[in-house]
Protein backbone atom coordinates (compact mmCIF):
# COMPACT_ATOMS: atom_id res chain seq x y z
CA UNK A 1 0.00 0.00 0.00
CA UNK A 2 1.72 3.54 -1.04
CA UNK A 3 1.83 6.04 1.41
CA UNK A 4 -0.84 8.61 1.09
CA UNK A 5 -0.58 12.22 0.34
CA UNK A 6 -2.00 13.41 3.91
CA UNK A 7 0.19 10.88 5.42
CA UNK A 8 3.19 12.55 4.83
CA UNK A 9 1.63 16.55 4.88
CA UNK A 10 2.07 19.04 7.87
CA UNK A 11 -1.24 18.72 9.88
CA UNK A 12 -3.14 22.01 10.57
CA UNK A 13 -3.15 23.65 13.35
CA UNK A 14 -6.27 22.61 15.54
CA UNK A 15 -6.05 23.97 19.27
CA UNK A 16 -6.63 27.45 19.45
CA UNK A 17 -5.86 27.21 23.60
CA UNK A 18 -1.87 26.98 22.72
CA UNK A 19 -1.74 30.27 21.37
CA UNK A 20 0.83 31.97 23.16
CA UNK A 21 1.90 29.59 25.39
CA UNK A 22 5.69 28.54 26.05
CA UNK A 23 7.14 25.50 25.07
CA UNK A 24 10.51 23.74 25.60
CA UNK A 25 11.20 20.56 23.32
CA UNK A 26 14.24 18.74 23.33
CA UNK A 27 16.04 17.16 21.01
CA UNK A 28 13.91 19.64 18.80
CA UNK A 29 17.22 20.09 16.34
CA UNK A 30 16.52 17.09 14.29
CA UNK A 31 13.76 14.57 13.41
CA UNK A 32 10.71 13.90 15.80
CA UNK A 33 12.32 16.97 18.08
CA UNK A 34 11.84 19.70 14.89
CA UNK A 35 8.42 17.94 14.07
CA UNK A 36 7.16 18.69 17.35
CA UNK A 37 8.85 22.30 16.94
CA UNK A 38 7.66 23.09 13.90
CA UNK A 39 3.63 21.96 14.94
CA UNK A 40 3.82 23.69 18.23
CA UNK A 41 4.74 27.25 16.22
CA UNK A 42 1.85 26.57 13.71
CA UNK A 43 -0.28 26.35 17.50
CA UNK A 44 0.94 29.90 18.04
CA UNK A 45 3.59 28.49 20.57
CA UNK A 46 6.68 30.59 21.41
CA UNK A 47 9.34 28.01 20.90
CA UNK A 48 12.32 26.86 22.54
CA UNK A 49 14.50 24.25 21.44
CA UNK A 50 17.66 22.47 22.94
CA UNK A 51 20.20 19.76 21.58
CA UNK A 52 23.42 19.15 21.95
CA UNK A 53 24.63 20.86 18.55
CA UNK A 54 24.28 24.20 17.29
CA UNK A 55 23.50 23.79 14.17
CA UNK A 56 20.62 21.71 13.43
CA UNK A 57 18.89 23.94 16.07
CA UNK A 58 19.25 26.88 13.78
CA UNK A 59 17.81 24.89 11.09
CA UNK A 60 14.98 24.05 13.00
CA UNK A 61 14.41 28.00 14.37
CA UNK A 62 14.76 29.03 10.66
CA UNK A 63 11.39 26.87 9.88
CA UNK A 64 9.58 27.61 12.48
CA UNK A 65 10.38 31.51 11.76
CA UNK A 66 10.00 31.43 8.20
CA UNK A 67 5.99 30.02 9.51
CA UNK A 68 5.76 32.86 11.17
CA UNK A 69 6.67 31.57 14.53
CA UNK A 70 8.65 32.65 17.45
CA UNK A 71 12.05 29.96 18.60
CA UNK A 72 15.13 30.26 20.78
CA UNK A 73 17.65 27.72 20.55
CA UNK A 74 20.13 27.12 22.98
CA UNK A 75 23.07 24.14 23.50
CA UNK A 76 22.41 22.04 26.30
CA UNK A 77 23.34 18.77 27.33
CA UNK A 78 20.17 17.76 29.53
CA UNK A 79 22.25 14.94 31.38
CA UNK A 80 24.09 18.17 33.36
CA UNK A 81 22.28 20.03 36.04
CA UNK A 82 23.87 23.30 35.59
CA UNK A 83 23.15 22.94 32.06
CA UNK A 84 19.34 22.43 32.76
CA UNK A 85 19.21 25.35 34.92
CA UNK A 86 21.11 27.81 32.53
CA UNK A 87 18.25 26.55 29.38
CA UNK A 88 15.01 26.72 31.73
CA UNK A 89 16.41 30.25 33.07
CA UNK A 90 17.15 31.54 29.37
CA UNK A 91 13.72 30.03 28.25
CA UNK A 92 11.78 31.91 31.07
CA UNK A 93 13.90 35.17 30.46
CA UNK A 94 13.35 35.38 26.71
CA UNK A 95 9.58 33.53 26.80
CA UNK A 96 8.23 33.83 29.69
CA UNK A 97 7.10 30.95 31.95
CA UNK A 98 7.32 27.30 30.41
CA UNK A 99 3.87 25.97 30.03
CA UNK A 100 4.60 23.11 28.38
CA UNK A 101 7.65 20.55 28.64
CA UNK A 102 8.54 17.71 25.61
CA UNK A 103 11.77 15.85 26.72
CA UNK A 104 12.46 14.06 23.47
CA UNK A 105 16.57 13.87 23.07
CA UNK A 106 17.39 10.88 23.09
CA UNK A 107 21.04 8.85 22.89
CA UNK A 108 19.76 6.26 19.60
CA UNK A 109 22.11 3.85 20.12
CA UNK A 110 22.12 0.05 20.11
CA UNK A 111 24.36 -2.50 21.20
CA UNK A 112 24.32 -6.64 21.55
CA UNK A 113 24.82 -7.63 25.41
CA UNK A 114 28.53 -8.80 24.77
CA UNK A 115 29.53 -4.97 23.91
CA UNK A 116 27.14 -3.15 26.02
CA UNK A 117 29.62 -1.38 28.13
CA UNK A 118 28.83 -0.17 31.58
CA UNK A 119 29.20 3.48 30.01
CA UNK A 120 26.80 2.79 27.17
CA UNK A 121 24.34 1.48 29.52
CA UNK A 122 24.46 4.39 31.82
CA UNK A 123 24.56 6.92 28.44
CA UNK A 124 20.52 5.87 27.69
CA UNK A 125 19.00 6.21 31.35
CA UNK A 126 21.22 9.51 31.55
CA UNK A 127 19.56 11.36 28.76
CA UNK A 128 16.02 9.48 28.98
CA UNK A 129 15.84 9.71 33.11
CA UNK A 130 17.99 12.19 34.30
CA UNK A 131 17.92 13.82 31.59
CA UNK A 132 13.97 13.77 32.37
CA UNK A 133 14.19 14.21 35.94
CA UNK A 134 16.27 17.52 36.04
CA UNK A 135 13.92 19.18 33.09
CA UNK A 136 10.68 18.24 35.47
CA UNK A 137 11.98 19.07 38.45
CA UNK A 138 12.83 22.32 37.23
CA UNK A 139 9.48 23.16 35.54
CA UNK A 140 6.87 21.71 38.04
CA UNK A 141 6.95 24.29 40.58
CA UNK A 142 6.15 27.18 38.46
CA UNK A 143 3.49 25.05 37.04
CA UNK A 144 1.90 24.14 40.22
CA UNK A 145 2.10 27.40 41.03
CA UNK A 146 -0.13 28.49 38.50
CA UNK A 147 -2.17 25.60 38.69
CA UNK A 148 -1.52 24.33 34.67
CA UNK A 149 0.86 23.10 32.57
CA UNK A 150 1.86 19.89 30.36
CA UNK A 151 4.55 17.46 30.50
CA UNK A 152 4.98 14.95 27.34
CA UNK A 153 8.07 12.78 27.59
CA UNK A 154 8.86 11.05 24.18
CA UNK A 155 8.92 7.31 24.01
CA UNK A 156 9.32 4.36 22.16
CA UNK A 157 7.43 1.13 20.80
CA UNK A 158 11.02 -0.58 22.16
CA UNK A 159 9.54 0.00 25.86
CA UNK A 160 6.71 -2.85 25.03
CA UNK A 161 8.62 -4.70 22.21
CA UNK A 162 12.40 -5.62 22.49
CA UNK A 163 14.14 -4.60 19.50
CA UNK A 164 17.34 -6.96 18.81
CA UNK A 165 19.59 -5.61 19.68
CA UNK A 166 18.99 -2.41 21.84
CA UNK A 167 18.26 -3.39 25.70
CA UNK A 168 19.85 0.30 27.27
CA UNK A 169 17.83 1.67 24.87
CA UNK A 170 14.29 -0.31 25.49
CA UNK A 171 15.18 -0.14 29.15
CA UNK A 172 15.44 3.28 29.78
CA UNK A 173 12.33 4.18 27.36
CA UNK A 174 10.24 1.92 29.50
CA UNK A 175 11.74 3.16 32.64
CA UNK A 176 10.64 6.81 31.30
CA UNK A 177 7.12 5.43 30.79
CA UNK A 178 7.43 4.65 34.85
CA UNK A 179 7.96 8.53 35.47
CA UNK A 180 5.48 9.44 33.36
CA UNK A 181 2.64 7.48 35.28
CA UNK A 182 4.88 8.82 38.65
CA UNK A 183 4.81 12.60 37.92
CA UNK A 184 1.17 12.19 36.26
CA UNK A 185 -0.53 11.01 39.73
CA UNK A 186 1.94 13.29 41.72
CA UNK A 187 0.96 16.26 40.19
CA UNK A 188 -3.00 15.97 39.04
CA UNK A 189 -4.01 17.32 41.47
CA UNK A 190 -2.74 20.83 40.49
CA UNK A 191 -3.63 20.80 37.32
CA UNK A 192 -0.39 19.38 35.96
CA UNK A 193 -0.64 16.46 33.19
CA UNK A 194 1.95 14.24 32.37
CA UNK A 195 1.68 12.03 29.41
CA UNK A 196 4.00 10.02 27.22
CA UNK A 197 4.08 9.15 23.17
CA UNK A 198 5.48 6.21 21.64
CA UNK A 199 6.86 6.75 18.31
CA UNK A 200 7.15 3.27 16.04
CA UNK A 201 9.22 3.22 12.71
CA UNK A 202 9.23 7.35 11.54
CA UNK A 203 10.81 8.61 8.45
CA UNK A 204 13.21 10.93 10.31
CA UNK A 205 16.21 10.50 7.50
CA UNK A 206 16.06 10.56 3.82
CA UNK A 207 14.18 7.69 2.20
CA UNK A 208 16.32 4.19 1.75
CA UNK A 209 16.03 1.16 -0.47
CA UNK A 210 15.16 -0.50 2.79
CA UNK A 211 12.48 1.47 3.82
CA UNK A 212 9.87 -0.80 1.82
CA UNK A 213 11.02 -3.90 3.62
CA UNK A 214 10.73 -2.37 6.77
CA UNK A 215 7.04 -1.05 5.97
CA UNK A 216 5.84 -4.69 5.61
CA UNK A 217 6.35 -5.50 8.72
CA UNK A 218 3.95 -2.50 9.86
CA UNK A 219 -0.43 -2.83 9.92
CA UNK A 220 -0.32 0.25 7.65
CA UNK A 221 2.35 -0.47 5.73
CA UNK A 222 4.21 2.89 5.87
CA UNK A 223 6.37 4.34 7.46
CA UNK A 224 5.10 7.33 9.56
CA UNK A 225 6.07 10.64 9.99
CA UNK A 226 7.29 12.80 12.08
CA UNK A 227 4.55 15.01 12.15
CA UNK A 228 2.12 12.73 13.00
CA UNK A 229 3.87 12.23 16.16
CA UNK A 230 3.60 16.00 16.72
CA UNK A 231 -0.06 16.01 15.78
CA UNK A 232 -0.66 13.71 18.75
CA UNK A 233 1.83 15.94 21.25
CA UNK A 234 -0.04 18.87 20.27
CA UNK A 235 -3.43 17.57 21.50
CA UNK A 236 -2.16 16.02 24.90
CA UNK A 237 -0.85 19.83 25.42
CA UNK A 238 -4.11 21.23 24.82
CA UNK A 239 -6.93 21.44 26.89
CA UNK A 240 -8.74 19.20 24.48
CA UNK A 241 -7.12 16.13 26.50
CA UNK A 242 -8.15 17.77 29.94
CA UNK A 243 -9.01 14.30 31.38
CA UNK A 244 -6.19 12.52 30.15
CA UNK A 245 -2.79 12.08 32.32
CA UNK A 246 -0.58 9.22 33.23
CA UNK A 247 -0.79 7.66 29.69
CA UNK A 248 1.61 6.89 27.13
CA UNK A 249 -0.16 7.06 23.99
CA UNK A 250 2.15 4.34 20.85
CA UNK A 251 2.04 5.98 17.58
CA UNK A 252 3.18 3.03 15.69
CA UNK A 253 0.57 2.08 12.33
CA UNK A 254 -0.52 -1.07 15.11
CA UNK A 255 3.32 -2.54 15.38
CA UNK A 256 2.46 -3.32 18.76
CA UNK A 257 -0.88 -4.00 18.61
CA UNK A 258 -0.20 -7.21 16.28
CA UNK A 259 1.76 -10.64 17.28
CA UNK A 260 3.60 -11.71 14.53
CA UNK A 261 4.64 -9.93 11.35
CA UNK A 262 2.29 -10.97 8.02
CA UNK A 263 2.55 -14.44 6.70
CA UNK A 264 4.11 -15.94 10.65
CA UNK A 265 1.94 -17.99 12.84
CA UNK A 266 3.31 -19.39 16.41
Amino acid sequence: MSETRDSTAEKPACFADLQGRVALITGGGTGIGRGIAIRAAAEGMKVAICGRRADPLEETADLVRAAGGEALTQVADVTEEAQVEALLQSVAKQHGPIDALVHNAMVVRTYPIPKLTLDRWEAAFATACRGGYLLARGVLPEMQARGRGGLVFISSVGAARAHRPGMPYDAAKAAQEAMVRGLAVEYAEYGVRVNGVAPGAIQTRPPRSTDARRSEYIPVRRIGTPAEVAAIVAFLLSDQSSYLTGHTIYVDGGLTAQLTPPGVWV
